[in-house]
């Protein structure tokens, strides 16, 4: 039995999850979210709450807020890292070390915390090291 990668989604990925307008990143998305198998899956409050924001203003067609809603609770048996002041500050220096926004930075700090060896994210450098996490585009070709 291998031992399951704890990896940290962030939002890019639950919202690709849900929006028909990139067919291509959908399929790519929700094949990432059903290996469960191979990943121990992490979030933090701040995904949670960017995916309800982003999938109910945002998408082309953005989805009914009670849907949003009930997908944010279905998510909620996955482990959810708690964002405190240390853990605040630990992003705010990170952010001007790597020169990212304080959100960017509180992703990797909020993996990090919670064990993770990769984040899951379009939005940083690909096959990056942020101190002891490894960043991989899941929708890079």
């Amino acid at each position: 039995m291998h031992m399951a990668v704890r990896a940290f989604l962030d939002t890019n990925v639950l919202v690709y999850a849900v929006d028909a307008a990139d067919p291509a990143k959908r399929a790519k998305a929700e094949a990432l979210l059903a290996s469960r198998d191979e990943h121990d899956f992490v979030l933090s409050p701040q995904i949670l709450a960017e995916f309800y924001a982003v999938a109910t203003r945002k998408l082309a067609v953005p989805l009914p807020e009670a849907t949003a809603e009930a997908m944010v609770e279905a998510l909620a048996p996955l482990s959810v890292v708690v964002i405190d002041a240390a853990l605040v500050r630990a992003a705010a220096a990170s952010a001007r070390a790597w020169q990212m926004s304080l959100w960017d930075a509180l992703v990797l700090r909020s993996a990090e915390s919670a064990g993770c060896d990769v984040v899951f994210s379009e939005d940083f450098a690909t096959d990056r090291a942020y101190g002891s996490i490894r960043v991989v585009n899941p929708f890079a070709a």
